[in-house]
């Protein structure tokens, strides 16, 4: 057992109270917290590790509710596109992914991620080419290579062009190769432990590229294993003109009718909720993912997290796909979420704190771990982010929480993630960042070239 005496630092809790220490401690006892208080912690502990946080702010290790790690190699393409039309793009260039593309991406992915104050994240992975290798154990190895907590969710495509989808036929797979798939997938690594660093979802993609009978027979599915379910939903106004068109409903009623509305469900986006779908999430417990920048990067529009949360909606942050965010910065997201809401709904749409909590235990709620992360309190697990607001960005600015949501992006001082050092002095431990990039710059040359495309 390691311990581990963080002191000097303000603390933001995110516990029940919201308690806030101007000058705190945290105590970590190797894997969980076992104190948080106000001074100084503890001295003369037999064999601690002490860090002098004078200086930073202690936040929870914030939490990625929405996100494609294959896609950091294929950033920046596209770069002006609408949603429908950035797939049609990037879809034949996905169909050329293989198991050490994926590797590599998301080791680059769940890397920055890390730099930016993220100790858990999940991801949504929908695209499997024949032929093209264990896709989801590769993403899993990254992620305990890098060291963050991680609920990948085994993702799937049904409905091609052939049959009025958006994706090519060549992308897609049958029903009972996807339940087969995922079936596997939850048996081979879903750990659903207190201790967990590794979980399972199910996330058939999107209304435009599955059919009901796959979400349905998916749902059944995860139910029996009892993982959680995702998809996107009410991303873009041509998403709900195609539900119309094609279903007949809103797409909120249309997923609903499939039973994908619960507690073990959360959607990405949403969007082009109107009042009596944010309604139907509130009574359901279904949770939102909110992506503010891949949003406004593919010009979807603006959730409305406000109204969202005040119907009890369970509201996290998400970074989505790098390939519509290419900055992937979930500390960037919580200053997005606040500033954009603000933008539409006025200073009191949403407060820095506001923010925070949809990045830290709003975040973990939707991913249904919020009995073990999401808040600084002894007894869960230690995942602390500790930002450094002492420098010239940030020495003047009264408010820690404003100061970090607001102000500039602030050097990461250590990321401990289940009481493991992940980030130290704004650099990954353990890992060569340079020789990560030289690989993600050889597999977006090796991919686009196979695509046919210049790089």
């Amino acid at each position: 057992m390691s311990t581990v005496v963080i002191s000097g630092c303000s603390v933001v809790t995110m516990d029940p109270s919201r308690t806030e220490h101007p000058s705190g401690h945290i105590v970590v006892d190797d894997a969980r917290i076992t104190a948080v208080g106000a001074g100084p912690g503890p001295r003369d502990l037999p064999g601690a590790t002490y860090v002098d946080a004078t200086g930073c702010l202690a936040t929870p290790g914030l939490v990625n509710t929405h996100h494609h790690l294959y896609q950091w190699v294929t950033r920046g393409l596209a770069a002006d596109h609408t949603l429908f039309d950035w797939l049609m793009t990037l879809y034949p260039i996905w169909a050329g992914i293989d198991e050490d593309t994926v590797r590599v991406a998301a080791t680059g992915a769940l890397g920055w991620l890390a730099r930016t104050g993220c100790s858990t994240t999940m991801d949504h992975h929908y695209v499997f080419p024949a032929g093209a290798g264990d896709l989801l154990a590769a993403e899993v190895d990254a992620a305990r290579a890098i060291g963050l907590r991680f609920l990948p969710t085994r993702g799937s495509m049904d409905l091609g062009r052939s049959r009025g989808g958006l994706p090519p036929d060549h992308v897609v797979e049958d029903i009972d190769t996807v339940l087969a798939a995922t079936a596997d997938a939850i048996d081979r690594f879903h750990d659903p432990s207190a201790d967990s660093m590794l979980r399972i979802g199910a996330a058939p993609c999107s209304p435009f590229s599955v059919t009901g009978d796959l979400l349905r027979q998916v749902a059944d599915l995860a139910r029996d294993k009892r993982v959680r379910l995702h998809t996107h939903l009410a991303e873009t106004v041509d998403e709900a003109e195609f539900c119309l068109d094609r279903f007949g409903c809103t797409p909120i009623d249309y997923v609903s009718a499939l039973g994908w509305l619960g507690p073990d469900v959360w959607l990405a986006h949403g969007v082009h909720f109107d009042d009596v779908a944010i309604g139907q999430l509130g009574t359901s417990g279904t949770g939102v993912a909110h992506c503010p920048s891949s949003n406004a990067r593919l010009g979807a529009g603006v959730c409305r997290t406000r109204d969202l949360r005040d119907a009890g909606v369970p509201v996290g942050l998400g970074v989505d796909g790098a390939a519509s965010n290419e900055s992937s910065s979930l500390l960037e997201e919580v200053r997005h979420a606040v500033l954009f809401a603000r933008a539409v709904g006025g200073p009191g749409a949403l407060t820095v704190r506001d923010g925070l909590e949809m990045a830290t235990l709003g975040g973990a709620t939707v991913l249904g771990w919020e009995r073990d992360i999401g808040s600084l309190e002894p007894g869960k697990l230690a995942d602390v982010a500790l930002w450094r607001l002492d420098t010239l960005r940030h020495a003047d600015i009264a408010d820690p929480v404003a100061a970090l949501v607001l102000g500039a992006p602030p050097p990461l001082e250590l990321l401990l993630v289940q009481g493991r050092p992940v980030v130290e002095r704004d650099r990954l431990v353990n890992h060569d960042e340079d020789a990560i990039a030289r690989d993600v710059r050889d597999a977006n040359r090796a991919l686009l070239s196979r695509a046919g495309v210049m790089s």
